[in-house]
């Protein structure tokens, strides 16, 4: 079990692009979404998937478990998904040492892009990057669980 410590922004600006080390096109669906857990599948690149275990409430720290699985299983289980089937690339920036996840996201959400930071510790404001936004941490509609289950947030719309 690994613990997922992580802070969401909005990205307000496109300086960061040349600054991507990598992008991974996924898919990602749910199997199952309940108040504190969610069960996902992420197909990456068309040649990978996970299956990811979710739990806890908290809104920067939760519960997670993550596992390779075949990636025609994962197909096959594209018929059970609930919700939408987000698309979205993910790019890889670094910044100050740190690894920043920037999700574009495509179909119903295009025009989203959130930037999303995983750390143990607190980076102070002055240490995140001029491009990124409004931090959305805690605030559930970003979340990827409510992208696919819920309504478009105003900012995709």
């Amino acid at each position: 079990m690994g613990k997922e410590v992580e802070r969401k922004f909005l990205v307000t600006s496109t300086a960061w692009r040349e600054l991507a080390e990598a992008n991974i096109r996924i898919l990602q669906f749910y199997l199952a979404a309940g108040p504190a857990r969610t069960v996902r599948i992420r197909i990456s690149d068309g040649g990978s998937a996970k299956l990811t275990l979710k739990f806890g409430s908290k809104a920067r720290e939760r519960d997670e478990f993550e596992y390779s699985i075949p990636l025609s299983e994962a197909v096959e289980m594209l018929d059970f998904a609930i919700g939408r089937v987000i698309e979205k690339t993910r790019h890889h920036v670094r910044h100050r040492g740190y690894l920043y996840e920037i999700d574009v996201f495509g179909g119903p959400l295009a025009g989203l892009v959130i930037a999303e930071l995983e750390t143990p510790e607190d980076v102070p404001d002055e240490m995140l990057p001029d491009w990124l936004g409004r931090e959305v941490t805690g605030e559930s509609k970003f979340y990827n669980a409510s992208l696919a289950l819920g309504g478009i947030p105003e900012i995709a719309a």
